[in-house]
């Protein structure tokens, strides 16, 4: 298939079997960037599966997956970061015998990847880098509300700050693409919203392309521009917010009773 115009991410077929069961099969995606496409589904239905394809943590069964036009199908998960492909994890992923700082440095320093002869011999050039990553690095953790917690151990921090800096960690490798498994997870109510601000908000500041998976009805609906839904590994339904609410098969398959623990969540977390 020829590269189309204007399409940042061209995911074709990728379906990915383990011992004979289908965890994701035929899925596709054509995506502009600045968009926020929301993943959603029941538990299992393969939305992370579709991530660790897509950042090379596992390989696919067969499809391909082409990022600014170059075929990252079967490319290493550094290769691809390095390409400009950011993610967080479902379940947090930060060094724990690291601070706050070092966290967000940690990967800043990976994107500059300075002369080892500078480093080794502790030039002054390698110095200036070091102050200006932890200067950049502070400058992020300010626009996430966790700058005065920098110099505190990463895995201290309350679990709804270690999400926010995960996904500090994510950016600070610079990505053009960024993708967000549950962000909210384990989040009130209050906490949620302020990530979906944050979310718009580093997507513009940024100029970042979003795919977010999320368990979270009420933030997906306001936040993504268009929604896929996932159900035993395929795609089910496609569209705008209101198209998807209103699917007979998202809601006999999963949106009414995820709407209900939405709300259940929400009563629970005031």
């Amino acid at each position: 298939m020829d590269r189309e115009e204007g399409c940042l991410l061209e995911i074709d077929d990728l379906s990915k079997t383990f011992k004979g069961l289908h965890a994701v099969e035929n899925y596709h995606l054509r995506l502009s960037p600045g968009e926020i496409l929301g993943i959603i589904g029941p538990n299992g239905a393969g939305k992370s599966t579709v991530f660790n394809l897509l950042t090379g943590h596992l390989r696919p069964t067969r499809g391909s997956i082409r990022f600014r036009g170059q075929d990252i199908t079967r490319l290493p998960p550094d290769r691809i970061a390095a390409l400009g492909i950011g993610r967080t994890f479902q379940n947090i992923r930060l060094f724990a015998s690291m601070t706050v700082l070092e966290n967000v440095v940690s990967a800043r320093q990976l994107k500059e990847r300075s002369g080892i002869i500078a480093t080794l011999l502790s030039w002054p050039s390698f110095h200036r880098t070091e102050q200006r990553l932890a200067s950049e690095a502070t400058e992020n953790l300010g626009l996430f509300g966790l700058a005065d917690r920098a110099g505190k151990a990463a895995t201290s921090l309350p679990y709804g700050d270690q999400r926010r800096l995960e996904i500090v960690r994510a950016l600070a490798l610079g990505p053009t693409l960024l993708l967000l498994d549950e962000p909210t997870a384990g989040m009130n109510n209050q906490e949620s919203m302020f990530v979906l601000d944050l979310i718009r908000r580093i997507r513009d500041q940024y100029k970042l392309t979003i795919i977010l998976v999320e368990h979270n009805m009420p933030l997906v609906m306001q936040l993504c521009e268009r929604i896929q839904v996932l159900n035993y590994g395929q795609i089910i339904a496609e569209g705008t917010p209101e198209q998807v609410r209103a699917d007979p098969k998202v809601v006999e398959s999963y949106l009414g009773r995820a709407m209900e623990d939405s709300k259940d969540a929400e009563a629970r977390n005031g």
